[in-house]
Protein backbone atom coordinates (compact mmCIF):
# COMPACT_ATOMS: atom_id res chain seq x y z
CA UNK A 1 0.00 0.00 0.00
CA UNK A 2 1.54 3.25 -1.25
CA UNK A 3 2.70 5.75 2.15
CA UNK A 4 0.29 8.47 0.46
CA UNK A 5 -2.95 6.71 0.73
CA UNK A 6 -4.81 7.42 3.36
CA UNK A 7 -5.84 5.01 6.36
CA UNK A 8 -9.24 3.78 7.07
CA UNK A 9 -10.02 3.08 10.80
CA UNK A 10 -13.19 1.24 10.31
CA UNK A 11 -15.42 4.33 11.48
CA UNK A 12 -17.04 6.67 9.01
CA UNK A 13 -17.31 10.37 9.77
CA UNK A 14 -20.24 11.81 11.11
CA UNK A 15 -22.18 12.82 8.08
CA UNK A 16 -23.27 16.54 7.51
CA UNK A 17 -25.81 17.92 10.01
CA UNK A 18 -29.20 18.21 7.06
CA UNK A 19 -29.51 21.62 6.15
CA UNK A 20 -32.38 23.67 8.19
CA UNK A 21 -35.15 26.04 6.00
CA UNK A 22 -34.22 29.34 7.35
CA UNK A 23 -36.66 30.65 9.74
CA UNK A 24 -38.80 33.81 7.83
CA UNK A 25 -37.94 37.17 9.28
CA UNK A 26 -40.12 38.18 11.65
CA UNK A 27 -41.27 42.03 11.05
CA UNK A 28 -40.58 44.32 13.72
CA UNK A 29 -43.75 45.86 15.77
CA UNK A 30 -42.62 49.11 15.17
CA UNK A 31 -43.38 48.60 11.45
CA UNK A 32 -47.30 47.71 12.27
CA UNK A 33 -47.16 50.61 14.91
CA UNK A 34 -46.20 53.22 11.39
CA UNK A 35 -48.25 51.79 9.19
CA UNK A 36 -51.67 51.44 11.13
CA UNK A 37 -52.16 54.93 11.45
CA UNK A 38 -51.70 55.61 7.83
CA UNK A 39 -54.15 52.62 6.98
CA UNK A 40 -56.75 54.05 9.48
CA UNK A 41 -56.72 57.66 7.92
CA UNK A 42 -56.89 55.49 4.53
CA UNK A 43 -59.63 53.78 5.58
CA UNK A 44 -61.49 56.77 7.38
CA UNK A 45 -60.68 59.25 4.52
CA UNK A 46 -60.84 57.07 1.41
CA UNK A 47 -62.01 53.76 1.56
CA UNK A 48 -65.35 54.45 4.10
CA UNK A 49 -66.72 57.53 2.28
CA UNK A 50 -66.19 55.23 -1.00
CA UNK A 51 -68.43 52.27 0.30
CA UNK A 52 -70.79 54.96 1.59
CA UNK A 53 -71.13 56.30 -2.04
CA UNK A 54 -71.85 53.03 -3.04
CA UNK A 55 -74.78 52.59 -1.17
CA UNK A 56 -76.45 55.99 -1.31
CA UNK A 57 -76.21 55.15 -5.15
CA UNK A 58 -78.64 52.97 -5.43
CA UNK A 59 -81.17 55.26 -2.98
CA UNK A 60 -83.31 58.59 -3.31
CA UNK A 61 -81.04 60.29 -0.92
CA UNK A 62 -80.58 64.21 -1.31
CA UNK A 63 -77.81 64.46 1.17
CA UNK A 64 -80.18 64.89 4.31
CA UNK A 65 -82.97 63.39 5.69
CA UNK A 66 -84.49 59.98 4.69
CA UNK A 67 -83.84 58.24 1.32
CA UNK A 68 -85.17 54.74 0.11
CA UNK A 69 -84.01 52.05 -2.08
CA UNK A 70 -84.42 52.55 -5.77
CA UNK A 71 -82.43 49.62 -7.00
CA UNK A 72 -80.66 50.28 -10.17
CA UNK A 73 -82.87 53.07 -11.42
CA UNK A 74 -80.04 55.92 -11.11
CA UNK A 75 -77.73 53.78 -13.10
CA UNK A 76 -80.23 53.39 -15.71
CA UNK A 77 -81.29 57.12 -16.13
CA UNK A 78 -77.50 57.42 -15.98
CA UNK A 79 -76.99 56.01 -19.64
CA UNK A 80 -79.66 57.80 -21.37
CA UNK A 81 -79.19 61.56 -19.52
CA UNK A 82 -77.62 63.57 -22.50
CA UNK A 83 -76.07 65.90 -20.07
CA UNK A 84 -74.09 63.31 -18.60
CA UNK A 85 -72.91 61.62 -22.03
CA UNK A 86 -72.11 64.63 -22.96
CA UNK A 87 -70.18 65.40 -20.05
CA UNK A 88 -68.12 62.04 -20.48
CA UNK A 89 -67.58 63.08 -24.39
CA UNK A 90 -65.70 66.46 -23.48
CA UNK A 91 -63.70 64.53 -20.78
CA UNK A 92 -62.40 61.78 -22.45
CA UNK A 93 -61.91 63.96 -25.92
CA UNK A 94 -60.19 67.14 -23.93
CA UNK A 95 -58.05 64.41 -22.10
CA UNK A 96 -56.63 62.24 -25.10
CA UNK A 97 -55.89 65.76 -27.12
CA UNK A 98 -54.37 67.22 -24.08
CA UNK A 99 -52.18 64.20 -23.77
CA UNK A 100 -50.82 64.28 -27.20
CA UNK A 101 -50.38 68.16 -26.86
CA UNK A 102 -48.36 67.73 -23.60
CA UNK A 103 -46.14 64.71 -24.69
CA UNK A 104 -45.35 66.23 -27.77
CA UNK A 105 -44.21 69.54 -26.79
CA UNK A 106 -42.89 68.01 -23.12
CA UNK A 107 -40.40 65.53 -25.63
CA UNK A 108 -39.80 68.58 -27.76
CA UNK A 109 -38.69 70.85 -25.03
CA UNK A 110 -36.88 68.16 -23.19
CA UNK A 111 -34.53 67.52 -26.28
CA UNK A 112 -33.72 71.47 -26.63
CA UNK A 113 -33.42 71.62 -22.92
CA UNK A 114 -31.14 68.83 -22.88
CA UNK A 115 -28.82 70.37 -25.53
CA UNK A 116 -25.17 71.84 -25.45
CA UNK A 117 -26.99 75.66 -24.88
CA UNK A 118 -26.16 78.58 -23.17
CA UNK A 119 -27.90 79.10 -19.84
CA UNK A 120 -29.42 75.81 -19.74
CA UNK A 121 -30.04 75.79 -15.82
CA UNK A 122 -31.72 79.08 -16.23
CA UNK A 123 -34.04 77.93 -18.74
CA UNK A 124 -34.95 74.69 -17.15
CA UNK A 125 -36.44 76.85 -13.93
CA UNK A 126 -38.24 79.34 -15.89
CA UNK A 127 -39.80 76.37 -17.80
CA UNK A 128 -40.68 74.72 -14.51
CA UNK A 129 -42.78 77.63 -13.13
CA UNK A 130 -46.18 76.92 -14.31
CA UNK A 131 -45.88 73.56 -12.17
CA UNK A 132 -45.62 75.34 -8.72
CA UNK A 133 -48.11 77.94 -9.61
CA UNK A 134 -52.26 76.75 -8.49
CA UNK A 135 -54.62 75.24 -11.37
CA UNK A 136 -56.97 78.13 -10.37
CA UNK A 137 -54.69 81.10 -10.84
CA UNK A 138 -53.46 80.10 -13.88
CA UNK A 139 -57.22 80.03 -15.35
CA UNK A 140 -58.14 83.32 -13.49
CA UNK A 141 -55.29 84.59 -15.90
CA UNK A 142 -55.91 82.90 -18.84
CA UNK A 143 -59.46 83.99 -18.81
CA UNK A 144 -58.28 87.28 -18.94
CA UNK A 145 -55.76 86.73 -21.41
CA UNK A 146 -58.84 85.44 -23.76
CA UNK A 147 -61.52 87.52 -23.04
CA UNK A 148 -59.70 91.24 -22.96
CA UNK A 149 -56.30 90.70 -23.97
CA UNK A 150 -56.24 88.43 -27.17
CA UNK A 151 -59.69 90.11 -28.46
CA UNK A 152 -58.22 93.30 -27.94
CA UNK A 153 -54.90 92.62 -30.21
CA UNK A 154 -56.76 90.96 -32.90
CA UNK A 155 -59.47 93.55 -33.21
CA UNK A 156 -56.84 96.22 -33.22
CA UNK A 157 -54.84 94.42 -36.64
CA UNK A 158 -58.06 94.08 -38.22
CA UNK A 159 -58.99 90.59 -37.90
CA UNK A 160 -62.48 90.61 -36.55
CA UNK A 161 -63.22 86.83 -36.85
CA UNK A 162 -60.89 86.85 -33.35
CA UNK A 163 -61.97 89.93 -31.92
CA UNK A 164 -63.93 87.69 -29.34
CA UNK A 165 -63.52 85.06 -26.70
CA UNK A 166 -63.23 81.80 -27.99
CA UNK A 167 -64.26 80.74 -23.90
CA UNK A 168 -67.38 82.53 -25.45
CA UNK A 169 -67.37 79.90 -28.57
CA UNK A 170 -69.32 76.90 -27.66
CA UNK A 171 -67.24 75.57 -30.67
CA UNK A 172 -64.37 76.60 -29.51
CA UNK A 173 -64.31 76.87 -26.05
CA UNK A 174 -62.46 73.55 -25.65
CA UNK A 175 -59.38 74.85 -27.61
CA UNK A 176 -58.77 77.22 -24.33
CA UNK A 177 -59.31 74.61 -21.82
CA UNK A 178 -56.76 72.14 -23.62
CA UNK A 179 -54.06 74.99 -23.78
CA UNK A 180 -54.15 76.11 -19.97
CA UNK A 181 -53.79 72.55 -18.81
CA UNK A 182 -51.23 71.37 -21.38
CA UNK A 183 -49.18 75.05 -20.02
CA UNK A 184 -49.56 73.54 -16.37
CA UNK A 185 -48.83 70.08 -17.27
CA UNK A 186 -46.30 70.31 -19.81
CA UNK A 187 -43.79 70.91 -16.98
CA UNK A 188 -44.09 67.92 -15.24
CA UNK A 189 -43.97 65.51 -18.73
CA UNK A 190 -40.25 67.82 -18.96
CA UNK A 191 -38.79 66.40 -16.21
CA UNK A 192 -39.52 62.54 -16.94
CA UNK A 193 -38.20 63.54 -20.44
CA UNK A 194 -35.24 65.17 -19.13
CA UNK A 195 -34.64 61.93 -17.05
CA UNK A 196 -34.87 59.78 -19.75
CA UNK A 197 -32.97 61.64 -21.78
CA UNK A 198 -30.10 62.30 -19.72
CA UNK A 199 -29.90 58.19 -18.93
CA UNK A 200 -28.72 57.79 -22.54
CA UNK A 201 -25.00 57.06 -23.51
CA UNK A 202 -24.01 60.42 -25.38
CA UNK A 203 -21.25 57.55 -26.95
CA UNK A 204 -24.18 56.87 -28.97
CA UNK A 205 -24.88 60.22 -30.61
CA UNK A 206 -21.31 60.91 -31.09
CA UNK A 207 -21.13 57.43 -32.70
CA UNK A 208 -23.75 58.30 -34.86
CA UNK A 209 -22.47 61.72 -36.14
CA UNK A 210 -19.25 59.63 -37.10
CA UNK A 211 -21.55 57.76 -39.52
CA UNK A 212 -23.32 60.85 -41.19
CA UNK A 213 -26.71 60.55 -39.14
CA UNK A 214 -28.19 63.78 -39.34
CA UNK A 215 -30.35 65.15 -36.10
CA UNK A 216 -33.54 64.18 -37.22
CA UNK A 217 -32.18 60.85 -37.98
CA UNK A 218 -30.65 60.20 -34.37
CA UNK A 219 -34.09 61.69 -32.76
CA UNK A 220 -35.95 59.47 -34.43
CA UNK A 221 -33.62 56.11 -34.43
CA UNK A 222 -32.10 56.88 -30.88
CA UNK A 223 -34.08 59.25 -28.97
CA UNK A 224 -37.22 58.25 -29.54
CA UNK A 225 -36.89 54.24 -28.94
CA UNK A 226 -34.39 54.52 -25.97
CA UNK A 227 -37.49 56.98 -24.45
CA UNK A 228 -40.57 55.18 -25.29
CA UNK A 229 -40.99 53.83 -21.30
CA UNK A 230 -41.26 57.28 -20.30
CA UNK A 231 -43.72 58.22 -23.21
CA UNK A 232 -45.52 55.50 -21.96
CA UNK A 233 -44.85 56.73 -18.10
CA UNK A 234 -46.60 60.61 -18.76
CA UNK A 235 -49.51 59.15 -21.34
CA UNK A 236 -50.52 56.99 -17.96
CA UNK A 237 -49.72 59.82 -15.51
CA UNK A 238 -51.39 62.59 -17.76
CA UNK A 239 -54.25 60.33 -18.84
CA UNK A 240 -55.39 59.64 -14.91
CA UNK A 241 -55.02 63.61 -14.12
CA UNK A 242 -57.06 64.99 -17.13
CA UNK A 243 -59.79 62.80 -16.10
CA UNK A 244 -60.01 64.45 -13.18
CA UNK A 245 -59.87 68.15 -14.82
CA UNK A 246 -61.99 70.48 -12.39
CA UNK A 247 -60.45 73.49 -11.25
CA UNK A 248 -58.80 74.48 -14.86
CA UNK A 249 -61.97 74.13 -16.07
CA UNK A 250 -64.23 76.18 -13.29
CA UNK A 251 -61.63 78.87 -13.60
CA UNK A 252 -62.08 79.40 -17.26
CA UNK A 253 -65.56 78.69 -18.39
CA UNK A 254 -67.15 77.00 -15.74
CA UNK A 255 -68.64 74.70 -17.67
CA UNK A 256 -69.55 76.95 -20.39
CA UNK A 257 -71.31 78.05 -23.00
CA UNK A 258 -73.92 76.19 -21.45
CA UNK A 259 -72.35 72.84 -21.00
CA UNK A 260 -69.98 72.54 -23.75
CA UNK A 261 -66.50 72.09 -21.10
CA UNK A 262 -68.70 70.40 -18.50
CA UNK A 263 -66.34 67.75 -16.88
CA UNK A 264 -67.11 64.52 -15.15
CA UNK A 265 -65.96 65.84 -11.94
CA UNK A 266 -68.11 69.31 -12.50
CA UNK A 267 -70.98 67.70 -12.92
CA UNK A 268 -70.54 65.30 -10.06
CA UNK A 269 -69.45 67.83 -7.43
CA UNK A 270 -72.48 70.60 -8.97
CA UNK A 271 -74.75 67.64 -8.74
CA UNK A 272 -73.99 67.72 -4.82
CA UNK A 273 -74.56 70.92 -4.42
CA UNK A 274 -78.26 71.04 -6.26
CA UNK A 275 -79.60 68.13 -4.15
CA UNK A 276 -78.79 64.82 -7.38
CA UNK A 277 -76.74 63.45 -4.34
CA UNK A 278 -77.68 59.88 -5.13
CA UNK A 279 -77.84 60.25 -8.64
CA UNK A 280 -74.57 61.70 -9.15
CA UNK A 281 -72.96 59.48 -6.61
CA UNK A 282 -74.40 56.76 -9.30
CA UNK A 283 -72.44 58.60 -12.11
CA UNK A 284 -68.83 58.61 -9.76
CA UNK A 285 -69.31 55.03 -9.43
CA UNK A 286 -69.65 54.38 -13.24
CA UNK A 287 -66.81 57.08 -13.08
CA UNK A 288 -64.78 55.47 -11.31
CA UNK A 289 -65.60 52.24 -12.96
CA UNK A 290 -64.42 53.25 -16.34
CA UNK A 291 -61.04 55.03 -14.64
CA UNK A 292 -60.45 51.43 -13.48
CA UNK A 293 -60.93 49.74 -16.53
CA UNK A 294 -58.53 52.41 -18.42
CA UNK A 295 -56.00 52.14 -15.80
CA UNK A 296 -56.02 48.19 -16.44
CA UNK A 297 -55.20 48.70 -20.04
CA UNK A 298 -52.45 51.10 -19.55
CA UNK A 299 -50.83 49.37 -16.90
CA UNK A 300 -51.12 46.08 -19.48
CA UNK A 301 -49.26 48.58 -22.12
CA UNK A 302 -46.87 49.19 -19.64
CA UNK A 303 -46.09 45.32 -19.09
CA UNK A 304 -46.19 44.64 -22.78
CA UNK A 305 -43.12 47.05 -22.76
CA UNK A 306 -41.33 45.89 -19.77
CA UNK A 307 -42.06 49.74 -18.12
CA UNK A 308 -43.06 50.04 -14.30
CA UNK A 309 -43.80 53.13 -12.42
Amino acid sequence: MSADAPVRTGTTPPAAPPPTRRSKSRVDTAFYVMLLPALALFTVLIVGPALAGMFFSVTNYVGYGEYSFIGLNNFLVLFTDPRILTSYGFTIGFSIVTVLLVNALGLLLAVGLNAKIRFKTALRGVFFVPMVVSGIVIAYVFNYIFSNSLPAVFTSLGIDAWGTSILANPSWAWVGVVIVTAWQAIPSALIIYLAGLLAIPEEVYEASSLDGASPWRQFTAITLPLVAGYVVINTVLGFKNFLNAYDIIVGLTDGGPGTSTYSVAMTIFTGFQTGDYAYQMANAVVFFVITVLISLAQLRLINGRGVSL
